[in-house]
Formats: C-alpha cells, sequence, structure tokens
C-alpha cells in the first residue's frame, strides 16, 4: 500500500490529481464550519446534545455521515445524504423499470441520462428535507435568531445549495481526482469524527481517577485490541471471494487454432458491501428522525421507539428492548440477497459465457451455469452476511455493554476499508497504463 502511494507521486498526472482531491477535501472541510443563516446555532447544538445524552438520539448517524456538520448546522448540513438516497432510488427504479434498465446498459449517453436524473433527484430531496427543518426551526422557539418566514426559505436555499456544491465536488474528485469523489467525501467525513471519539474513549475507560494504573493499561490494551481486530475481520470480509473456473473451448480460424484460454470468475464473499447495513438502518432509524423533529408522543410511539433506537439494545437496564435487534438482523440478511440480485445477475454472465464459448468444468452451459452460479451465491452471500452482521453488531453490543458511543462503528469500517482498497486500486491501474509500453516498443 505504502509502495502504492509512494510511487504514485513520482508520476506528475497522478500527483497533480492527488493534490486536487486534497484540496477539494480541505475545502469540504471548511464549509463544514460555516453555520446556516438564521439558525441559533447554540441552541440547536444544545437540542441536540440534549437528545443523544437521552439514549434516543438517530441522528447520530447521519452526524457521522455529515463529518460533524449536521451537529454544527453548517451549510454542508445535508452533506452527500440526499445524493446517496438518490443513487439508490435509481437503482431500484432500474429494476421496476425495464427502459432505465436499458437507458443504463445504452453506453454513455445512458449514463449521461441517468447521472441528470440523479442530479434532480438529489436537488428534490435536499429541498424536501432542508424544508422539513426549516419549518421545525420556526414551530420551535428558540432555534431561529429572527422568527420571520422568510428565514425559513434562507435557510432551506442554504442548505439545498450546501447539498447541491457537495454533489458538484465529489463529481469534480471523480473526473479531476483519485478514485471515486462521492465515495472519498463519505470516508473524509467519517475520519473527521475519529480523533474525537477515541479520545471520548481513552477519557471514559482510561484516564478515569477511579482507575489505578494496570486497570488502565488493560483498558487501554482492549479498547486498541478491539479497534484492530475490527479492522482486520472488515479488511477479511472485504477481500474474501470464490473464484469460479472458467474454460473456454478452443475454435479453428483459418489455420490458426483459437481459443483454449482459462480464466476465473471472482465471486465476491460480500458481494452488496455496505449498502445492506446502510439500508437496516435507515429503515430502523428513519422513524425516530421523524420523531425527533415533529415531537411525537404517546405510550405507544414512546415504547415502540425504544425498540427501534439501537441504543437501548444489549442494556443491562432493559434487556427486552435488545428484541428489536432480530429484526435488524433479518433486514440486514434480506438486503444482502436483494442488493445482490440488483447488482450480479448469473443469468446474464451465463449467457455471455455461452456466446464467448465459455463454460465452466462439470457444468453444462445455458441455464445449467446459471443455476450453477445462483446455488454458488446464495451460499457466500449468507456467509457474507453473517460476517456484515457481526461487524454490525459487535460495536453496537460494545456501546450498550459499556455506554460507549462511538462512530467508527462496523459500517463506518466497512465504508472506510472498502474505499481505501478501491482508491489505491484505481491509482495502480493508472499507474499501470502509463508504464505500459505496448506494441510500439516491442
Amino acid at each position: 500500500m505504502f509502495a502504492t502511494v509512494k510511487n504514485a507521486f513520482k508520476t506528475k498526472e497522478i500527483r497533480r490529481k492527488i493534490f486536487f482531491t486534497f484540496l477539494m477535501l480541505i475545502v469540504i472541510r471548511l464549509g463544514s464550519t460555516i453555520p446556516v443563516p438564521g439558525i441559533n446555532t447554540a441552541v440547536f447544538r444544545e437540542w441536540f446534545m440534549k437528545a443523544s445524552n437521552s439514549g434516543t438520539n438517530a441522528l447520530g448517524f447521519v452526524n457521522v455521515f455529515t463529518g460533524g456538520s449536521f451537529e454544527n448546522m453548517s451549510i454542508l448540513a445535508l452533506n452527500i445524504t440526499p445524493y446517496i438516497t438518490s443513487s439508490i432510488i435509481i437503482q431500484l427504479l432500474t429494476i421496476a423499470f425495464p427502459s432505465l434498465e436499458e437507458m443504463q446498459k445504452d453506453g454513455e449517453e445512458g449514463r449521461k441520462k441517468l447521472t441528470q436524473a440523479t442530479r434532480l433527484i438529489t436537488i428534490g430531496l435536499a429541498v424536501m428535507q432542508s424544508t422539513v427543518m426549516g419549518i421545525n426551526f420556526y414551530r420551535q422557539s428558540g432555534f431561529l435568531t429572527i422568527r420571520n418566514p422568510l428565514v425559513v426559505v434562507q435557510i432551506v436555499a442554504s442548505l439545498t445549495a450546501g447539498s447541491a456544491l457537495m454533489m458538484w465536488l465529489g463529481e469534480r474528485i471523480t473526473d479531476k481526482g483519485v478514485g471515486n469523489g462521492i465515495s472519498i467525501v463519505l470516508v473524509i467525513n467519517i475520519i473527521s469524527r475519529m480523533p474525537g471519539d477515541v479520545a471520548g474513549l481513552f477519557h471514559q475507560f482510561v484516564l478515569t481517577s477511579d482507575k489505578t494504573v494496570i486497570q488502565a493499561a488493560l483498558a487501554a490494551i482492549v479498547i486498541v485490541a478491539i479497534i484492530i481486530a475490527m479492522v482486520v475481520i472488515v479488511v477479511i470480509l472485504n477481500g474474501a471471494e470464490r473464484r469460479i473456473p472458467v474454460q473456454y473451448a478452443k475454435k479453428l480460424q483459418g489455420r490458426r487454432m483459437l481459443g483454449g484460454n482459462s480464466a476465473e470468475i471472482p465471486l465476491k464473499v460480500n458481494t452488496a458491501g455496505v449498502m445492506p447495513i446502510i439500508f437496516a438502518i435507515s429503515l430502523f432509524q428513519t422513524p425516530l428522525m421523524l420523531g425527533q423533529f415533529f415531537n411525537w408522543d404517546g405510550k405507544i410511539w414512546s415504547e415502540l421507539s425504544l425498540y427501534l433506537n439501537q441504543g437501548m439494545w444489549f442494556n443491562p437496564a432493559a434487556w427486552k428492548y435488545s428484541l428489536g435487534l432480530i429484526g435488524y438482523v433479518l433486514l440486514l440478511i434480506f438486503f444482502a440477497y436483494f442488493y445482490t440480485s440488483i447488482t450480479f445477475n448469473p443469468l446474464e454472465i451465463a449467457d455471455n459465457m455461452k456466446k464467448q464459448g465459455g463454460f465452466i468444468p462439470g457444468v453444462r452451459p445455458g441455464k445449467p451455469t446459471s443455476d450453477y452460479l445462483t446455488k454458488i451465491l446464495n451460499y457466500i452471500i449468507f456467509i457474507g452476511a453473517i460476517g456484515l452482521t457481526i461487524v454490525g453488531v459487535l460495536p453496537i453490543m460494545f456501546n450498550g455493554l459499556f455506554k460507549a458511543d462511538v462512530s467508527f462503528g462496523g459500517t463506518s469500517l466497512i465504508i472506510i476499508v472498502s474505499v481505501i482498497l478501491e482508491t489505491l486500486k484505481a491509482i495502480e491501474s493508472q499507474m499501470l497504463v502509463r508504464n505500459y509500453k505496448g506494441f510500439l516498443d516491442s
């Protein structure tokens, strides 16, 4: 990894792309400090901290993904969350509508149309979310510096513009920088929260006055060991794959015998990546977010919200609320299969292999190949879902048992590791292209 980064800086073009990426990230972090005009940020931060301390805060997930911009209520408070939601909507619509699926396969022109649709939906979602926030700020006293409807319009415009800016910066990083811009922005937001959380952990479990030196050292070792173990599990889960051998038949073309090559189909254990966790958490957190913004009350809702709240799972004082974890795990496994079915089509792969004269040894081409790939895929998806469950549940269990609220949970670690590995692969591919001599030098 370090060798790749070192060699990348030796290439002028790649070095310029890396510096451009760093510059854009600096702009993003500076933008996260600019408050939205018209909002009393001190009052909002006090409300946010009170919700966090109450144990029913559902906005922490959003705050992590925005790099603390939501907590500070900056102009980048919405960040890239509308864009991520929009991308998911477009992916789901391509399954529901064959015309969109054909557009996706229609080369560069089709992808441009889908990109434009994603942008429009992003702006629409940003307007909707900022409008809901602005109206609720207007209804509650103290959140606005001046209680005026025009201030609400100002808030909506600022938050929408901030979300559009984040989308634009992410696309610029993709075009002129290294790696996927949106993913890199998401990673830098998550990483920006980690130093404070690590310091909080050490202050809570190590630097307390009631612990001896040996107890403090043991606590520090346990914290470091847990973090390292989580990273190792994520790296293994992200890189694990099942390789299916493929043999291509020989054919006579003119006087030459062509084909006969062998290849492999890599089936990743964690084919769906982090999307199942994001989908499952979103379904659980959305009702809680709406309840907090609209101040829902009532005995039934109060009880239901405790089952949905991750902060109450593994709570020794109320074990019954951990039943919500069962629904979370079932949703996670469901979305692992669902998202894989969207991104991986065994029938299409089997047809392409048949057209190219390829076959899996011991398996007939066509539908038998498709059935074989589906069987193998269902098996490894289940293993990947179990791995995702372990990675996603361990931080929740740690937080519930020890009351240690951290941002670098399973979801964050999977995102960070995946994006870093993908970015390094992108840099390596660019370096390979530039170092390839080709036929002219042969």
